[in-house]
């Protein structure tokens, strides 16, 4: 389960617990969005945990560029014969 996942548990479960008023046999809504909104709530927690993990900071290397030397003898310049 994702972020997004997450963030709808919490709502769905905010508006079955605050917003409704519906009466079901044998269901009781506000603790079925509690219920909801605690594991929402959950999930948040892990899926932050595990995406902090998966954050690494590696750090910058250096790249050191040697300089060629080609000794030049005035045969390998492309002008002598």
């Amino acid at each position: 389960m994702g972020l997004g996942g997450c963030i709808i548990l919490i709502a769905v479960g905010a508006i079955l617990t605050f917003a409704t008023d519906w009466h079901m046999s044998g269901v009781n809504l506000d603790l079925v969005g509690v219920i909801l909104m605690a594991v929402g709530l959950i999930g948040l927690v892990t899926f932050s945990g595990i995406a902090r993990r998966r954050r690494v900071v590696v750090p910058p290397t250096r790249v050191v560029e040697e300089e060629r030397h080609v000794p030049r003898d005035g045969y390998s310049d492309g002008y002598g014969a």
